[in-house]
């Protein structure tokens, strides 16, 4: 069927977005963000801390619960974008699973504030990681469905520069509240209000029942796996997005173990959140900016190769120049690099997709490329920081990584 025979939801966009709708869904992907990164920064890790049994170490403790929530999410991102690929809602396929995704949230946070045991914080957090998933694929997936082409990688961009602020939020919220069980609060509440905008402004395209795809458990399973021999630039896309944020969060996963055991700063949760500010400061100055250069040149590779080796360089110097002021400094380029990275890779992978009527799907494979990493980075790390060579290694390794991701981006054939 031709492209305008299709109808609105599975047609290729060719209409500009407007600034309100990419403001109201910046929001909401900040929203989500500050749900995440609040408890990943801060509260996940004094948990930890508070609730370890006698002779397990708060790392091992924290990365458990972390390994399994990114378990959960890895699960959950494709999933809930198959279901919502088939949606036939009248608020369309995408609005449904951010409202119900957002609102079992704020139940799961509620759950974790109450935590006063290692199970049951491991719960609480995989249960965060399965709602908030739900409504995070409606949203990623919401650019494919409404941004033509040309102008992703500006609201790519404005995305990711969305997704800062609410790292940065969520990291104040968890600072400022006045103790765990307050933070998550504070997170649960945030969430729910930065998706209000784009929940009751905006309206999602409506899928004709008749042109939903069959529902199968065999046909959901099978569509988890998207051939790299059919689509190698897909294939090639998704390793360099792994690699890129593995190398990240490796750097990032005991941030506030190597300010408060290495550097012995004596407020390390602050040590986190001026970090947070530097970071995300530089990061602000470049994403927008470099999303709109990619459109203006038409090119995406030489983008997502350079940041990455920016944030190679910034990790690298977590493991040479093991100071504060090395910190800053780090801090300062991770967010030069990921910048550029966060908005362009965005474009880049909603470049690749292979057809409209399973975007949701699709970017939940991709977005895999975000969650697998929480899973392999504390597999990785916990033994590299205990038994291997403490966070020097651990931070070089994490440098190799990001490094390797970024010269995979040259295999890609089809998009320059």
């Amino acid at each position: 069927m031709s492209g305008a025979a299709a109808p609105e939801a599975l047609a290729e966009p060719s209409e500009q977005a407007g600034r309100g709708w990419t403001a109201a869904l910046s929001v909401a992907n900040g929203a989500i963000w500050a749900g995440w990164y609040g408890p990943l920064q801060i509260l996940l890790a004094l948990q930890a801390a508070e609730l370890a049994p006698p002779g397990s170490p708060k790392e091992s403790v924290l990365a458990w619960v972390t390994g399994m929530g990114a378990v959960v999410s890895m699960v959950s991102s494709p999933l809930f974008g198959a279901l919502s690929d088939r949606t036939t809602s009248r608020f369309g396929r995408r609005t449904p699973w951010i409202v119900a995704g957002v609102a079992g949230g704020a139940g799961a946070f509620v759950l974790l504030a109450g935590a006063d045991t290692v199970p049951v914080m491991a719960l609480g957090w995989c249960l965060v990681q399965l709602t908030l998933n739900a409504a995070f694929a409606a949203i990623t997936a919401a650019v494919p469905d409404r941004v033509p082409h040309r102008q992703r990688g500006a609201v790519g961009g404005w995305l990711g520069a969305a997704q800062i602020l609410g790292v940065l939020t969520g990291t104040g919220l968890a600072t400022a509240a006045g103790g765990v069980a307050a933070g998550y609060l504070a997170c649960a509440g945030f969430a729910v209000l930065g998706t209000l905008p784009y929940v009751l402004l905006h309206r999602d395209p409506v899928l004709p029942a008749e042109r939903r795809p069959a529902l199968s458990g065999r046909a959901l399973l099978a569509g988890f796996w998207i051939s790299p021999r059919r689509h190698p630039d897909l294939g090639w896309a998704w390793l360099t997005r792994f690699l890129i944020n593995l190398g990240n969060a490796l750097a990032l996963l005991y941030l506030l173990y190597y300010l408060r055991d290495v550097l012995h700063r004596p407020d390390p949760g602050g040590g986190v959140l001026v970090l947070t500010a530097v970071n995300g400061v530089t990061l602000l100055g470049t994403v927008v900016v470099g999303g709109f250069w990619s459109d203006r040149v038409g090119r995406r590779q030489p983008f997502v190769l350079w940041s990455g080796v920016i944030m190679t360089v910034a990790t690298g110097l977590l493991a040479g120049w093991q100071t504060w002021a090395g910190a800053l400094c780090a801090a300062a380029l991770l967010g030069v690099g990921f910048g550029v990275f966060t908005s362009v890779d965005f474009a880049l992978m909603t470049d690749v997709l292979p057809a409209a009527a399973h975007r949701g799907k699709d970017m939940g494979i991709i977005n895999i490329a975000n969650s697998l990493p929480q899973v392999a980075a504390p597999a990785l790390a916990a033994p590299l920081v205990h038994h291997l060579g403490g966070y020097r290694m651990l931070y070089a390794v994490a440098a190799a990584v990001g490094l390797v991701g970024a010269l995979l981006v040259r295999r890609i054939r089809g998009v320059p």
